[in-house]
């Protein structure tokens, strides 16, 4: 099984989000400022190239479009911008130019999308509403169109189905929905499907409850687009099936997924609070947890800090063991007292899992739509993360074994 590749991008700040571009030469990410720093791939590393600066609050999403080579950016100062790249007018440099978008919203914008043609995309917001933007050439930006109704709270997430016109959503009144973003100068007439045959804008094609009332982090349509998955903050992962109709859960005994995606029509890929990649998959028997992708059960047996994939973050007169102790006690529950379960060295100061917090976002970085090969990830560890889909640890190997909760069907 082929190890994980491991870039350190920041020793002490997270990474909020991140996109590749078409060949994954080149890298979007933000850094939990209001700057989209552009990488190029050197080697065996990320060299910074670039600095995108229009935005005045924190970047909350980035997405880069593979064919039109455009970078769209959400932010909490309520604004989008699409980057092209383009000649400078005084130089002849090619830069990347920011267009305005008409968002329309009193609130932060939270998650930005393109849609799998390319001619729009969504934004979801704070303002209990998400944005369908499309170009308009005559005033040379993009204009947007707003869903609202039933959103009863902040959008957390979005994701397009492969017809250009239906889109999922997660947001924080507990609820995943699907509309209908059909734009009639923009779209073509979508073929019927699982979700409904008549679909002018703002149609409801389905909404459904987080198991246990938690917020729904993030949502996916699957690589044929007639099943949806999404997590939830009550540790669970939830399969629609709208044209059976039946819905299966899966209720996990760890602490909250955050982000997911699907890497087959039967295999999904989710991670957050726990700091590993998880693989789902479905049999006959419905959706279970199969295993992780790290190994954090190896990397313990062989004494601490994995080679390469470097020791403590901090550095300065933070880097020091009592301060160390102090923080991992705090924000992770992990102690150094003598004496106590966790105090056998101080290399267990450090999770034996590859990222050392919160996986904020996993993305598909090889293969094809429907065949994913390799994720991906993220984290508020400052770290980003390539792993092999195909090397799973199974549950017993990573110490989840017991941690799986009953599977609920519907």
């Amino acid at each position: 099984m082929a190890p994980p590749e491991v870039f350190t991008l920041s020793q002490q700040t997270p990474v909020t989000c991140h996109a590749f571009n078409a060949d994954r030469t080149q890298l979007a990410v933000s850094l939990n400022s209001n700057e989209v720093l552009i990488y190029s791939k050197e080697g065996n590393d990320w060299k910074h190239i670039d600095t995108l600066s229009e935005h005045d609050k924190p970047v909350t999403s980035i997405d880069w479009a593979p064919r039109s080579n455009r970078i769209v950016t959400s932010a909490q100062d309520r604004n989008a911008y699409v980057w092209q790249q383009s000649p400078d007018p005084q130089t002849g440099n090619i830069i990347w130019k920011p267009t305005l978008v008409l968002l329309r919203i009193n609130r932060a914008a939270t998650y930005v999308r393109w849609s799998p043609n390319e001619d729009k995309f969504a934004v979801a917001s704070g303002a209990r509403a998400i944005a369908i933007c499309s170009f308009d050439p005559e005033g040379d930006w993009w204009v947007s169109r707003l869903l609202k109704k039933p959103i009863r709270s902040t959008v957390l997430s979005v994701d397009w189905h492969p017809n250009n016109v239906l889109l999922a959503a997660g947001s924080a009144d507990m609820k995943a929905r699907v509309f209908s973003a059909y734009i009639k100068d923009v779209d073509k007439k979508p073929a019927p499907s699982v979700w409904g045959e008549k679909l002018p804008f703002n149609t409801i094609c389905g909404e459904y409850a987080s198991p246990s009332g938690g917020w729904v982090h993030d949502v996916a349509f699957s690589p044929s687009g007639d099943v949806l998955a999404y997590a939830s903050h009550d540790s669970s992962i939830t399969v629609v099936y709208p044209g059976g109709p039946s819905i299966q859960t899966i209720k996990l005994s760890i602490l909250p997924l955050v982000t997911l995606a699907w890497t087959t029509e039967e295999s999904i890929v989710a991670a957050g609070h726990d700091c590993q990649p998880l693989i789902f998959s479905v049999s006959s028997g419905g959706w279970e947890l199969v295993g992780s992708l790290d190994d954090p059960q190896s990397n313990k047996s062989s004494g601490g800090t994995r080679s390469g994939f470097g020791g403590a973050s901090p550095v300065g007169r933070l880097n020091s063991a009592a301060f160390n102790t102090f923080r991992n006690a705090a924000e992770r529950g992990i102690s150094n007292v003598p004496g106590s379960p966790t105090a056998t060295s101080f290399n267990e100061s450090e999770l034996f899992t590859v990222h050392q917090n919160t996986i904020t976002s996993v993305r598909p970085y090889d293969g094809t739509p429907d065949n994913v090969t390799r994720v991906s990830t993220s984290g508020v560890d400052g770290k980003l993360v390539v792993w092999d889909v195909n090397a799973v640890t199974p549950i017993n190997a990573t110490g989840l074994a017991g941690k799986l909760g009953k599977v609920q069907l519907r």
